[in-house]
């Protein structure tokens, strides 16, 4: 399975979107669900779904779906 696929509903469930939900061209900015508390419970489930730890510079730069899939594949997340 790709990142992109385990990383899909990661996203729906934390920003509480529909688990259908087109995330892949998902920006911070263009959604109002997520803010900074919803954030952390991205950053979370990421976290636990990946078995990775975030630090503070990718958790600022994590501002999209396609951030978040980069950010992980550079801590060497592969696809399974």
């Amino acid at each position: 399975m790709s990142i992109r696929d385990r990383l899909r509903p990661v996203f729906a469930q934390a920003l509480e979107l529909a688990p259908e939900a087109d995330v892949d061209g998902l920006r911070h900015r263009d959604c109002d669900r997520w803010d900074s508390l919803a954030h952390l419970g991205l950053v979370v489930a990421i976290e636990d779904e990946f078995s990775v730890e975030l630090d503070a510079d990718q958790l600022i730069d994590m501002d999209s779906f396609e951030a978040a899939v980069q950010i992980l594949s550079d801590l060497g997340v592969v696809d399974r």
